[in-house]
């Protein structure tokens, strides 16, 4: 009867170890963009989701389906990160914590030569403003700051982007992010 039990105690834990090495292959296959569906709320998708920290080619060549692209990031204050991707045709910036969790996404405005893509520090009637801000600008003027069409503040304590008012917001053309860079 002891050969028996420890056979069956044998098979029970070769049957654990094998179902927990397949579910485990199952979620190294899942990644952030896993869930998007183009047809679907991307931001819902992503909210919540953790960034691996392989190769941005490797999750492009995974999800050519919704013609994902790294377009880039950068480093905020708290511990965050904004990450700019191209997801079925649109461009949306995620707030990610020290552990890559997405905390916030933004479905963020066309932007080009002539309204650039800015991420920096503005000023609202000559007022300087606090923390960073994420903006559309409109580029018909040549001085040194630009009028915002579209703006976004990072707060960096809910890490969210919180809409803010363009009324009287200039932000300096040395915080155009875009590739082309708005000159």
């Amino acid at each position: 009867m002891k050969v028996l039990r420890s056979s069956l105690f044998g098979l029970l834990l070769l049957s654990i170890l094998v179902s927990g090495r397949l579910s485990s292959n199952v979620s190294a296959a899942a990644d952030l963009f896993t869930k998007v569906k183009c047809d679907a709320e991307i931001p819902k998708a992503l909210i919540g989701g953790a960034l691996s920290n392989e190769r941005s080619s490797a999750i492009e060549a995974r999800h050519k389906d919704l013609g994902l692209k790294d377009l880039g990031g950068s480093d905020l204050a708290g511990g965050l990160f904004l990450g700019s991707w191209l997801i079925c045709g649109n461009e949306y910036q995620l707030i990610m914590d020290k552990k890559l969790i997405v905390r916030d996404v933004l479905q963020f405005p066309k932007h080009s030569k002539s309204s650039p893509e800015f991420l920096g520090s503005c000023k609202v009637n000559g007022k300087a403003q606090p923390g960073d801000i994420i903006a559309v600008l409109n580029n018909q003027g040549g001085g040194e700051s630009l009028p915002a069409t579209s703006a976004w503040k990072i707060d960096t304590k809910t890490a969210k982007f919180v809409k803010m008012a363009t009324d009287g917001l200039q932000c300096p053309r040395s915080g155009i992010i875009t590739a082309d860079g708005g000159n």
